[in-house]
Parts: structure tokens; sequence; C-alpha cells
């Protein structure tokens, strides 16, 4: 009965559209969200990443479990003839029921402390947001409201793994390690599960048929999701719970087992892992300390739940980002004290960016404006936009601070960041370098993403604020 309430929503938001005038070219306020029909170039995009996205994960991996981190290695000795893929796939090592059980002792641990553990650090630690609060609104109008519980999840987690380090050896600090590759299988289960349910879901019993898209092509549907925000009951949020668990509370876990190997390896912890481990915890800690307002970012306001976010947030995110630790287990890096003294400054500074530009942007939107900004009133754009029940909706676009700076300068901070942790591995191979690689096309195709959108949900008003703010992501030059 939903899905039918769900196709029918969209079959009238096309047939509105159907005489190709814009809300702009009507003089309507415009209304946000991706697109309803899927061109070539976006499909054929989906269907290589649905293809080859597993195969890139374990291509790393593997070549750092059988080559010494070397990308190249591999392709030679395939050119080459002096191996096959069934022989590289067959010293790999496979699915382990002990891995498994590990896996699924995580994921239901993270489960119990997400539904079961109400957040009470708000409570006692200045300036922490926790609890529950309102999400953004959604393209029908809603507002979800979400337990706020992320940074109370990390704190648990980290001080029973410190424990069992240190007092009950329950298991050695190197089991993530240990495990990697069996893990892995684990986590694609788990991620191509999840994305199936949500799949089937949207069709059978979506938690919101108004805030569903169909494309009308099933693999677009599929990596990109139907429903907005699917849930199980009243809290379990599916979007919440895989974009900051258990990949995001895992990240610090995966490099602290990583220290530990190079410890039981080596007899000493270099200075470089200390770096990767400082640096990303930093920016792990950053998002849970600002879970409350992640709510209101790109991942949960735009973004639909499919395999992009469920399977990505189950194995890419894991396994790609953690890429510098992997590699300092097989090459101990000791940097010297000018070139870690570099990659600490370049982290900070652009955690410094990062921060201060989000910052600016969250003390903005809760005063409405009424704040300041480097020392003076914020100067901003007044907009105008429909949400999906026909509402009429205002906000503001700030262009002060580092908002009138560069429009997406946030973007800019993260970029630095990531190439700190990875000139934290030095210069001897380009394995560890793919993250920034990464990251810069997933963040310029993310401003392209979200000023598309933003230009579809403000109209004309998106164009003033371009015209003032003129640059994306570095002052003069993009």
């Amino acid at each position: 009965m939903k899905s039918s309430v769900a196709m029918e929503a969209t079959r009238r938001r096309a047939q509105h559209g159907a005489n190709g005038k814009s809300s702009e070219e009507e003089g309507q306020p415009a209304q946000w969200g991706r697109a309803w029909e899927v061109d070539w170039f976006s499909l054929s995009s989906v269907i290589g990443l649905l293809c080859f996205a597993p195969f890139i994960v374990f291509y790393f991996v593997m070549a750092c479990d059988q080559y010494q981190c070397s990308v190249s290695q591999p392709l030679i000795e395939l050119y080459q003839g002096e191996t096959t893929l069934l022989s590289i796939w067959s010293r790999a090592p496979s699915f382990t029921w002990s891995a498994a059980k590990i896996y699924a002792i995580w994921v239901s641990f993270q489960v119990f402390l997400y539904m079961c553990v109400p957040d009470i650090t708000h409570k006692f630690i200045p300036g922490y947001v926790g609890g529950v609060q309102d999400g953004a609104r959604t393209p029908a109008g809603l507002i979800n409201k979400y337990e706020v519980n992320g940074l109370q999840c990390w704190l648990i987690t980290h001080a029973l793994w410190y424990a069992n380090a240190q007092y009950f050896h329950w298991f050695s600090p190197t089991i993530i390690f240990d495990n990697w590759i069996p893990l892995m299988w684990c986590a694609n289960i788990l991620g191509y599960a999840v994305s199936t349910y949500a799949f089937t879901k949207a069709y059978l019993f979506p938690t919101c048929a108004e805030d569903c898209k169909f494309t009308g092509n099933v693999f677009y549907n599929y990596m990109m999701g139907i429903e907005f925000n699917p849930r199980v009951g009243k809290w379990f949020d599916f979007k919440l719970f895989f974009n900051g668990r258990p990949g995001i509370v895992a990240w610090t876990l995966i490099n602290l087992s990583y220290m530990a190997k190079q410890q039981e390896l080596y007899g000493h912890v270099t200075n470089s892992m200390i770096l990767v481990n400082v640096l990303q915890a930093l920016y792990v800690l950053d998002f849970f300390w600002n879970e409350a307002w992640y709510l209101k970012t790109i991942d949960i306001c735009h973004d639909h739940f499919g395999w992009y976010l469920g399977w990505g947030d189950c194995v890419w995110l894991p396994y790609l980002y953690t890429l510098q630790g992997l590699y300092l287990v097989y090459h101990p890096v000791q940097l010297s004290s000018v070139h870690a003294l570099a990659v600490l400054s370049l982290g900070l500074v652009g955690y410094y960016i990062f921060r201060s530009t989000n910052h600016q942007k969250d003390l903005f939107r809760r005063t409405e404006g009424s704040c300041s900004i480097w020392g003076s009133k914020p100067t901003y754009i007044e907009c105008s936009y429909h949400s999906g029940d026909g509402g009429l909706h205002h906000s503001k676009l700030m262009t002060s601070g580092f908002w009138g700076v560069a429009r997406h300068l946030n973007y800019t901070g993260d970029l630095m960041g990531s190439l700190a942790y990875c000139a934290a591995c030095g210069f001897g191979h380009i394995l560890p370098y793919f993250y920034i690689v990464y990251m810069t096309i997933l963040l310029v195709h993310r401003c392209v993403r979200d000023e598309h959108r933003c230009s579809s949900k403000y109209g004309k008003d998106w164009k003033r604020y371009t015209d003032v703010v003129p640059r994306r992501l570095i002052p003069g030059v993009f």
C-alpha cells in the first residue's frame, strides 16, 4: 500500500514538471532533490561502481598482504604471465567463522550502544550537544528526531578496548589486523545485505512514502537509494547508524590495531604511525563531537540510503580510509623531525579551516544570522524554496567569514588533512596516496552535486549567491 502511494507521488511530481518549465521559469521558488531521471553517463558510472568497487578494495588490501603494498607489482606479474588472477585469489585468506563471530559481536555491540544506551555525556561535558535532536527538514517536509549518542558510543568502545589491552586480555590488540581480510568478506556480506534490505523495503513498506524517489532504473535505485530515511521502529535510522557506526567508530580501533602490530613486529612504534593515529583520531572525534551538526549535512539532508551508503560505510570506509596505517605495518617509516612537524602542521591547519568553517555555518544557522563572524555582523543572501508538501520556506546563505572566501572552504581544509595523512607515510609508495586522490574526486564531485541541488532548490537566489562568492574551493582559482 505504501509503495503504491510513493509511486503515485512520483507520478504526480513528474507530471508537475512535464510542461518543460522549471519552477524558476514559472516564477515560483525551486524545489530541491536529485534528478528523477538518470542520464546515460550517470547510469554507466553507477554500473561501473557496482561492478568494480568491491574489487578495488580487494586489490589494495591484497597488494599489502601479498606484494608489500606495491600497487604496480601485481599488474606487472599478470602482464608478464608470472601469476594469474586465480593464483592471487587463492593466496588471499578466505572467509572464516571466527572472523564472522568477531564481526557479528562488533556490529551487535554497536547496535546495542546505539539503541539501548541513551546519551548522558551531554549532561556533564560542557559544550557537547547530544541526546534527542531534530534533523533537517526532508523534501516531503518532515523533521525526524535522532538519538545523538555517537561520542558516548565511541568513548565506551575505546574504554573497553583499553581495559582489554591493559588488564583483561580477552583478545589480542592485533585482532583486527590478524583477521583483516576475513573480516572484509564479513563486511561485504553486511553491506550487500543492508543495501538489499533497504532497496526491498522501499517498495514494500517504506518509512515515509513521500520521501521515496523511484527513477525507473533499478541499478540507480539500488546504488543511490530510494528511501530518504529508512527506519526500523521509531529510532533505528539506517542512515545515521551506518554513517556513524560501525565504520567510523572502528576507524580509530583499526589504527590502534595497526599500531599494536607494528609494536609486535618491530619492537617499537614509528612517529609516522603515531601521526596517522593522532590526526585521524582528531577527525573521528570531531565527527562525533559535532554529530548533531552532522544531521544538517549533505549525507543526511540530501542522500537517499542505498548501496552507496550501506556498502560504502561497511566496506569502503574502514578498508580504504585506513590504508595509511596498514601501509606503515609493512613499511615502518620513521620521519625526520622536520618532515613530522610539517605533516603535523598541515594536518592541524587543515583541521582548523575545516572546523572553523563548519562552526561559522552552524553558528549562523542557530542564531539565524544574529551573531558575529570575524568581528562583524554576517552578510547573507535571503532565499526561499518549496518542500514536497507544497510548503514555502525561507533560508539564508552566508557570504561572510570563510563562506565569503569560497563556497566550500570546509572541503579545502578536509583535503589538507587528507594530504597530511598520506604525507606521514613518506614517498616510497603510491598506495598511501590513494586517499587524497579519492577525497579530491569525492569532494569536487560533492561540490558539483551539492551546488546542483542548491540551484534546483533556491533557483535564482542561488545565482545571486554565486555572483557574490564565485569560487568553490580555492580562492581566486577554483
